[in-house]
């Protein structure tokens, strides 16, 4: 797959700088995420990876917080988010791994879970774009299909419910976020993905997910749907609502129809 010339600089610096600071510490470098999933959007999208290291010392974990704060300072967007794990830890169940250093909105974290799923070791599997290291098919990387409704379920109950009761309140920060165009799109296709992959046992992009949900649900959705479709693509026409205020309420009672749709007894097939 040929990558957009700003993830291949990103990926490049990365390696370099580990190259340099940890010799032999990264053996092998996936993107998985929009890259993988062919929508990349240079003006919104994050670059997701799995990175695998041989080892995971306290001092390992230490030289990959200097590598990614090099590469931040050289390639600071798109922003470069993920999980580092061990070959072993790919034929693994997601939750048999436990917390693995990450990088999450940017920061690293020595001890996380969030992006150690279903959903990343089956994009990985099936559709991983391979920087370093042998390709996926090679790996033997655990992939459970079934497991991706669990998840998307389980991700929809507990993250997107909290998520939508606090952006339904203005004045805090999620609820002004939803003001601007980003947080409604990425919100609004990030919900209808989970939707599709309740539906269908699959996995999609966030323009995939979109053009689901035009024909997934009533006519009265179309019109948000499309909004965030013209936001993700970067479109310079008009928006298609005459607020911010009103694409706001439309985003917010879009998420919350899904979420009622998707929580239904026997949605998934």
């Amino acid at each position: 797959m040929v990558v957009h010339p700003r993830v291949r600089t990103l990926t490049q610096a990365f390696l370099a700088n580990a190259d340099q600071e940890a010799p032999g510490l990264v053996q092998g470098l996936y993107l998985t995420g929009s890259v993988a999933l062919g929508d990349f959007r240079p003006h919104t999208s994050d670059v997701d990876f799995v990175i695998v290291t041989g080892r995971r010392s306290g001092e390992d974990v230490d030289a990959l917080r200097r590598i990614h704060a090099r590469t931040r300072g050289e390639v600071p967007r798109p922003q470069f988010n993920g999980v580092h794990v061990t070959w072993d830890e790919l034929n693994q169940a997601p939750g048999d791994c436990g917390p693995v250093p990450s990088v999450i909105n940017g920061r690293f974290r020595t001890s996380a879970s969030v992006d150690v799923n279903p959903v990343t070791w089956h994009i990985l599997a099936e559709r991983g774009v391979t920087v370093r290291g042998p390709h996926p098919v090679e790996l033997d990387v655990w992939d459970e299909p079934e497991s991706l409704r669990d998840w998307s379920l389980g991700s929809l109950d507990e993250h997107w419910c909290r998520w939508r009761e606090k952006a339904g309140r203005l004045v805090t920060p999620r609820g002004l976020a939803v003001l601007g165009s980003l947080a409604p799109s990425w919100s609004v296709l990030s919900v209808s993905r989970l939707h599709f992959t309740l539906k269908t046992g699959e996995i999609t992009s966030k323009s995939g997910a979109g053009a689901y949900a035009l024909h997934a649900f009533p006519e009265r959705w179309q019109r948000i749907v499309n909004e965030c479709l013209r936001v993700r693509r970067g479109a310079q026409t008009p928006s298609l609502y005459e607020s911010a205020l009103a694409r706001r309420r439309a985003a917010l009672d879009y998420i919350e129809m899904v979420l009622d749709d998707s929580l239904r007894p026997g949605l998934a097939t």
